[in-house]
């Protein structure tokens, strides 16, 4: 599989408006060591290993890689008895329980808008569904969330639904993510790594430290399961691999 050097990062000066939040800086050297290696997939098989499971479909093995495309794109009123059902991304899970990891994997755009590689822990009843952090990849950008403070936060959610709470909620919100402008193609693979470490996790692609976020709920003690999510489609993942990991001293 050949891969291309087609990442381009902008400047951020360029992109960002002048009252937006200062952006992180990303650390040139990793931030976490690999130790024990948890789990590997190069999706040889014709159908996803045992150890997958649907979170929210669709995906499928073909050609030797990992399809997700989203079919929950629209939302569908509750009718007839049934309850509503919400847009939703595709989303793959494995539990693979962790607190410092490395996940290494390839991803590549074939209409997709957005492909991330996301940490939950069910148990966590504090945030939406369990989920802590993550990572997106879009074809403009990089962003990393701490969605266990921010967006999946319980009582965030429900801030945004007093509109007396707008600048509270924007305020509390800010520090939990971080969005660093870049430039993907469609069509070309790009190796995508994940550090997280303590509080702490950043993003490489290609080799290329491209995003960094520092904030309390990546530092969840238990990330009990580790998810790939694509939004759109179609995105594609070959050659995942999972590494417990320790903060780099």
């Amino acid at each position: 599989m050949r891969f291309l050097p087609s990442l381009v990062l902008l400047a951020a000066t360029s992109a960002i408006a002048a009252d937006a939040p200062k952006l992180p800086s990303i650390p040139e050297q990793p931030i976490a060591l690999k130790k024990e290696l948890l789990f590997s997939d190069d999706f040889q098989g014709a159908t996803p290993a045992a150890v997958w499971h649907k979170v929210v479909p669709t995906f499928a093995v073909e050609a030797g890689v990992l399809k997700g495309t989203q079919t929950r794109d629209v939302n569908i009123p509750a009718t007839d008895g049934k309850p509503e059902v919400k847009a939703h991304a595709a989303v793959h899970g494995l539990e693979i329980p962790t607190k410092d990891s490395i996940v290494e994997v390839k991803i590549k755009f074939e209409g997709a808008t957005a492909i991330d590689v996301e940490f939950d822990d069910r148990k966590y009843t504090a945030s939406h569904y369990g989920h802590l952090c993550r990572a997106v990849v879009r074809l403009n950008g990089v962003t990393i969330m701490d969605e266990r403070e921010g967006t999946q936060n319980l009582v965030l959610k429900e801030m945004a639904n007093d509109p007396t709470k707008k600048e509270e909620r924007a305020k509390r919100l800010a520090p939990t993510m971080a969005t660093f402008p870049a430039q993907f193609e469609k069509g070309v693979w790009y190796q995508m790594v994940v550090e997280t470490a303590g509080d702490s996790m950043r993003v490489s692609i290609d080799g290329k430290p491209v995003a960094f976020l520092k904030s309390p709920g990546i530092g969840h003690l238990t990330k009990s399961k580790i998810e790939l999510g694509v939004a759109g489609k179609d995105g594609l993942f070959d050659d995942i691999k999972v590494w417990s990991a320790e903060p780099v001293k």
